[in-house]
């Protein structure tokens, strides 16, 4: 009932939240995802002493970052499936390459913000900083594209799980926008094996996302305002949803 009532008001996107159960795939990807995070501090101990403690201290900002990525694909992976409760082959083979990556990149994630924050880190030339730029980078665009494999996959089955036209057109919108941003990362990659200096430059790379998602989004936002104004306001959007419940009814009677 709880996870019903959430559902009903997480609508700003216009999409009604069909996952109101949390399953054995989602169980399994929350174990991934805490063991992940211990990974990330695993190696820290309890101080002995004032010396060691400041020096443990150093490791908490790079933690933090860490932390912070992880964090987020996580919670991008649990709106998708409120959003459409799919676990077909496609999803769950989608899914556990993400938790694949998920654990492979912990350690050049901890590695990188270590080295970025002046832990004992020694590159010995630009081709070993760009490498390690490549990992990141490449690693964060693998996210996003598998997300956006997983909303064109979505938005594929839009039938099945009986989306509106308007749930659907929000759909494609959201596996555009992390395409954007796996697209950004394979730029970003280009940039760290570029020679010279490129290597500092890759991870200012991503600062164009925000303009070129923001393009995209303020363009979907025009044809959609177009194409269904306030047909797609919240409280429309459950109706149609109710309706198609009712239709699932009928169907089984």
């Amino acid at each position: 009932m709880f996870r019903k009532q959430v559902a009903k008001k997480k609508s700003k996107d216009h999409i009604v939240w069909r996952g109101q159960e949390v399953t054995r795939i989602e169980a399994f990807s929350d174990a991934v995802f805490a063991f992940a995070v211990t990974l990330l501090i695993v190696s820290l101990e309890v101080p002995h002493d004032y010396e060691e403690l400041m020096d443990n201290l150093k490791f908490f900002v790079p933690f933090g970052l860490s932390f912070l990525i992880m964090f987020t694909i996580w919670y991008r992976q649990n709106i998708f499936f409120r959003r459409y409760g799919l676990h077909d082959i496609k999803t769950v083979a989608l899914n556990g390459i993400l938790l694949f990556l998920v654990l492979v990149y912990m350690f050049p994630l901890k590695f990188l913000f270590g080295a970025l924050f002046g832990q004992k880190f020694h590159f010995q030339n630009t081709g070993q900083l760009s490498t390690i730029f490549s990992l990141y980078c490449g690693g964060f665009g693998a996210f996003y594209l598998l997300f956006g494999f997983m909303y064109m996959n979505a938005y594929v089955q839009r039938d099945h799980i009986r989306l509106s036209e308007v749930e659907a057109f929000q759909t494609k919108t959201h596996a555009y926008t992390n395409m954007i941003v796996a697209g950004v990362s394979l730029l970003a990659v280009g940039v760290a094996f570029s020679g010279g200096y490129g290597a500092y430059f890759a991870g200012w790379t991503f600062f164009l996302v925000w303009p070129f998602t923001a393009i995209t989004e303020t363009k979907r936002k025009k044809i959609f305002n177009q194409r269904f104004g306030d047909i797609a306001a919240p409280e429309v959007v459950h109706q149609m949803h109710a309706h198609h419940i009712e239709q699932d009814a009928e169907a089984k009677n």
